[in-house]
Formats: C-alpha cells, sequence, structure tokens
C-alpha cells in the first residue's frame, strides 16, 4: 500500500512561510535541517503530527517561480487544507491579518474561502458540508 508522506508547496521565503504556516495557520515544525542555502523544513497539523508532512519548498528552480506566478496571477490555489468550520476559520485568520481573494462561499457539497500565503500562492480552506 502506498500513502503520502510528504507533500510540498513551493515558498519565495522560507523563514516567513514557516513563521505563517506556523503563526497564523496553526501547523507545527516537524523538521528544520539546513541543506546549504535552504532548508528541508516542514510543518504538520497539531491534531496529526505523525500524519503528512508538508515541505515549505524553496522556489530557487525558475520554471518554478513561473509557474507559482501563473498561478497565483489567475487566482488559482496552490493547494488545499480541510477545516471543521471554513467561517469561523476565516474570521479567525482575518483577526490575525491574513488577506483572503475568495471570502466563504458554498459550492454543491462543500463551503471554501481563499487566502494569500504571503510566500506567493493562494490557498484554498474547505469545509465539507
Amino acid at each position: 500500500m502506498i500513502r503520502i508522506s510528504v507533500t510540498s508547496v513551493m515558498v519565495d521565503d522560507q523563514d516567513k512561510a514557516l513563521q505563517f504556516y506556523t503563526e497564523k495557520l496553526g501547523f507545527i515544525e516537524k523538521t528544520n535541517i539546513p541543506m546549504g542555502e535552504h532548508k528541508w523544513l516542514t510543518v504538520v497539523s497539531p491534531k496529526e503530527q505523525n500524519g503528512v508532512e508538508l515541505l515549505l519548498e524553496p522556489l530557487g528552480f525558475e520554471p518554478a517561480k513561473v509557474f507559482q506566478k501563473a498561478c497565483k496571477d489567475a487566482g488559482m490555489p496552490y493547494t488545499m487544507f480541510e477545516v471543521e468550520d471554513v467561517e469561523k476559520e476565516y474570521d479567525r485568520l482575518k483577526g490575525l491579518g491574513v488577506e483572503f481573494s475568495v471570502e466563504p462561499k458554498e459550492a454543491g457539497t462543500v463551503m471554501f474561502a481563499v487566502l494569500d500565503d504571503t510566500c506567493g500562492n493562494n490557498i484554498q480552506l474547505v469545509q465539507t458540508l
């Protein structure tokens, strides 16, 4: 059986990303290993500390920068995080100064919102209704 152990999100600044993903989104730093000018830097959900790790991938590859900018400019979320209550999480994050490009909306069987992670990405929050 195959399972996901690490997935990544490209970030333009690993230190800024770590601060945003831990202090604003509430993830916990799991791994921080220096690797030259960058790090192997992962965060996890506090509810699943032995679960899937999110690698804050340094944006050092030029085609990746083009891809990230194209996604951001198009308003396309790079990835999606599940929450129990989108409206409650939206209010909490707005209170912390997080900017949203899409306020909570219902679409079929989900409620979603899209935020700016300050590191070059749109991130979608989703709640199954």
